[in-house]
């Protein structure tokens, strides 16, 4: 999502089968995601997509049909609604404005009454002024917010999403831990995330099984380390897309995502015993993508072997899989016998500092002069990329934008060259930093 955009939380459509809930969620989005089909009942599993309306954004979950009779996957169908209300901000309840009201849609609304989450009544299939009438029966249902659409056509979707943001809780009233380092537990099941969250807070907080996947959800806890306020997160272990199949690993999925972007620090935990894994690139991602730092904790270290230099072959390993983290710590410790946890607040402090670091404007722009006459720019896409001023524009992370007479004459090495300058010049090592081109206007006389 652009990083513009407001993020404002989760929306849910629910409803029975055949309703049109795949159509408006295509409609959303503005893409052909969900399998629109004219067989009844055709989506089992919740679909999630990402919404931009109005320089407002949320997450849109659509869901299978729920009824009454004891249809085929009905039951894993129930289940998967249920989730979806849970995790919901808001609820849109679909109901279709041509069939009119049936036993299927007050059973949907037993179980938003139960969830009491703010809730949008939209009647569907009102594509023509004369069906407005049909959407009168609805009103019998209590719900406050009645609002005619057309998923196919389009008709009411503006009001619909207007709702929507007005619904949706204030970002500002999110909890924020304010003093506190937040930061968080990933990795794939089973290398010892529930394990290392305990060594780390002192207490049994969270089960702690060999059986892989056990941690279905984001817990926040609160404690103190040496006078430092910290949050840690531990999330349920993130695996292969092709393998996210059951709806607890779709729900922890999202979680996951959560945890990392409200993360200051994220720790990707391995597994020393079973070594490095393809896997581990994917459950990183989330956080590379969101820019956030990151230290590799290598786990179950006491069942590795304890040759001499048996760290440092390990290190190279690690680099030499992960040369897109070279800014990332690493740090060794085993969950089991609470060994070398001490270094893992080390390094989460030291990435906290540069990921909130902010430097002076005037010396950056001189740093940035002198890297452009030590080492001149190459000529790329037809010319010579000139910076001719430089700014600081926010931290976590430290985020620079550099006026240039042509974005498109920037060669890719040579941004990297100004990073690595800016990085050794103020000492910036342990985060991801992010350098945005804006090409200099030229002042109309």
């Amino acid at each position: 999502m652009n990083d513009d955009i407001i993020w404002r939380g989760k929306v849910a459509i629910v409803g029975t089968p055949n309703t049109g809930k795949s159509t408006l969620f295509n409609r959303v989005i503005k893409k052909r995601k969900s399998i629109v089909l004219e067989e009844y009942g055709i989506t089992r599993d919740r679909i999630y997509d990402e919404v931009e309306w109005m320089g407002q954004g949320f997450t849109i979950i659509d869901t299978g049909g729920v009824e009454t009779e004891e249809v085929p996957f009905q039951k894993e169908i129930k289940s998967q609604v249920n989730l979806a209300i849970e995790e919901a901000d808001v609820i849109v309840f679909l109901v279709d404005g041509q069939r009119g009201l049936s036993k299927d849609d007050e059973a949907v609304l037993k179980l938003l009454r139960k969830a009491k989450k703010p809730t949008i009544l939209a009647v569907n299939k009102i594509d023509e002024i004369e069906k407005l009438a049909n959407t009168y029966e609805f009103y019998s249902f209590g719900i406050k917010e009645v609002i005619p659409i057309s998923a196919t056509h389009g008709i009411g979707i503006g009001d619909l999403l207007d709702k929507i943001i007005e619904l949706l809780p204030d970002p500002h009233d999110k909890p924020k831990y304010n003093g506190c380092i937040t930061f968080s537990l990933i990795g794939r099941p089973n290398v010892g995330k529930s394990s290392l969250f305990n060594a780390i807070i002192g207490e049994e907080r969270t089960i702690v099984s060999p059986i892989a996947g056990t941690t279905r959800d984001a817990i926040d806890t609160q404690f103190k380390y040496n006078d430092t306020n910290y949050v840690i997160v531990d999330t349920a272990g993130l695996k292969k897309r092709g393998k996210i199949v059951e709806m607890v690993d779709k729900y922890a999925s999202l979680r996951l995502m959560d945890a990392v972007n409200r993360s200051d620090v994220v720790l990707l935990l391995m597994d020393a015993y079973q070594g490095i894994v393809e896997q581990d690139k994917h459950v990183v991602g989330l956080a590379i993508e969101q820019k956030k730092p990151v230290i590799i904790v290598v786990n179950k270290w006491d069942l590795h072997s304890h040759e001499q230099n048996a760290q440092i072959e390990y290190s190279k390993e690690i680099r030499a899989h992960y040369k897109f983290l070279d800014y990332a710590p690493i740090v060794y410790v085993s969950a089991l016998t609470k060994s070398n946890i001490k270094a893992i607040f080390k390094e989460i402090d030291k990435c906290y500092e540069d990921y909130s670091r902010r430097v002076p404007t005037s010396i950056l722009n001189e740093i940035i002069i002198e890297a452009q006459l030590r080492n001149q720019a190459p000529d790329f896409n037809g010319g010579r990329i000139k910076i001719s001023y430089a700014s600081q524009v926010k931290a976590c992370p430290p985020t620079f934008v550099l006026f240039v007479n042509n974005q498109k004459f920037m060669h890719f090495s040579y941004q990297r060259y100004l990073e690595n300058v800016i990085r050794e010049s103020f000492n910036i090592k342990n985060t991801p930093i992010d350098i945005v081109l804006r090409t200099k206007t030229k002042e109309v006389m």
